[in-house]
């Protein structure tokens, strides 16, 4: 399960997107701190594929993939020194896959709070790069302790002090200079910063497509190029609350598109580099997302340890090839299944069948 964490300055309509996103019952309200704790919910993923090669194969259960959502409290400025609700609720989304920015780009008097949502961006940069230092520092004193006695530590302490010198600055390590492979090496240190970065502008109904791409530009550009998209979240959260059979009548009426669940988790998927293949039979059909350039073996232990440990070949073919064909026997009694061996890289969209003998 792919873990995400909505962070927002307050009233930015994080728990408004978490309720579309989840289906969820966060309270909202148009004024700050509504939410005082964390929210956890989980989401299915739609994914097309998944239901045609399920139909195929009249399967009795489809398994999609789902994903976790976190909504924390929000995040005001100085929050590192203890203004707002503090920053104490970010240790509970530490260890989220990333960190999903909801950037407010819609107006109101009703409403308090920052409606630019690149000022917003700044805001929350310099928090998180804060509450990253803050949390770096108390590792840093532990690994100098261990290090009087064990100098193989060395490296790592000068690798967390060059990261705490660019946090200290206020600058996120999604931001920084450090280099890619010398940022993965802090990975246990769990720093928000050093997360894949998505950013969801938050935009107003009455805002033109127009103004939604040009803040959503923007806000790109100043993540480097990031992941980001514009949701009206309000929206997407009446769609949500719904009743299933009325909710695509409902979206298509209002322009939503494929919804933000969908979208989201599209972009996240591009920013955490993940693909997704699929395992399919008559008892059930299910999608299996995985790291784009796993090899067989691995993507099969990702189904049972026990596949990889004795793992021999995979069958496989691209789903689509497979619905052309019309069913696995008749895709094997043509020919067209292909025999991998454990280093075959994996492609998004191939249908698995491990062979394995422990």
């Amino acid at each position: 399960m792919q873990r995400f964490g909505l962070l927002g300055l307050p009233n930015s309509g994080k728990s408004s997107l978490f309720n579309a996103l989840t289906g969820g019952d966060s309270p909202v309200a148009p004024y700050a701190f509504t939410t005082t704790g964390t929210h956890l919910g989980d989401a299915k993923v739609v994914d097309e594929r998944l239901e045609r090669v399920a139909r195929m194969s009249e399967s009795a259960a489809t398994t999609a993939a789902t994903v976790q959502f976190s909504d924390i409290g929000g995040l005001a400025a100085g929050a590192a020194a203890g203004e707002g609700l503090g920053n104490r609720f970010l240790g509970g989304i530490r260890e989220v896959d990333a960190v999903v920015l909801v950037l407010r780009a819609f107006g109101g008097e009703e409403v308090e709070g920052v409606s630019d949502p690149v000022e917003s961006l700044y805001t929350l940069e310099l928090e998180l790069s804060l509450a990253d230092l803050e949390s770096l520092e108390r590792q840093i004193d532990k690994k100098r302790r261990q290090a009087k006695g064990d100098t193989s530590v060395g490296p790592e302490v000068a690798r967390m002090e060059r990261a705490a010198a660019t946090l200290a600055g206020g600058t996120p390590l999604w931001r920084s200079a450090l280099p890619i492979a010398e940022r993965e090496l802090l990975g246990p240190c769990f720093l928000l910063t050093n997360k894949p970065v998505v950013a969801v502008v938050n935009v107003g109904e009455d805002l033109s497509p127009a103004d939604a791409e040009a803040a959503v530009g923007t806000v790109a550009a100043e993540l480097g190029g990031a992941e980001t998209l514009a949701v009206c979240a309000q929206l997407e959260a009446e769609v949500a609350q719904l009743p299933a059979e009325d909710r695509a009548d409902m979206a298509e009426s209002l322009d939503l598109g494929e919804g933000a669940l969908a979208r989201l988790v599209s972009a996240s998927s591009r920013a955490l580099g993940l693909h997704t293949f699929f395992t399919t039979a008559p008892n059930e059909t299910r999608a299996w997302p995985f790291p784009a350039g796993s090899t067989a073996d691995v993507c099969a232990g990702l189904i049972h340890t026990d596949f990889r440990r004795g793992f021999i070949r995979a069958e496989t073919i691209h789903w689509a090839e497979l619905l052309e064909i019309g069913s696995w026997s008749a895709a094997r009694s043509a020919g067209r299944l292909r025999s991998e061996g454990r280093s075959y890289v994996v492609q998004d969209g191939d249908v698995l069948e491990i062979r394995f003998n422990v």
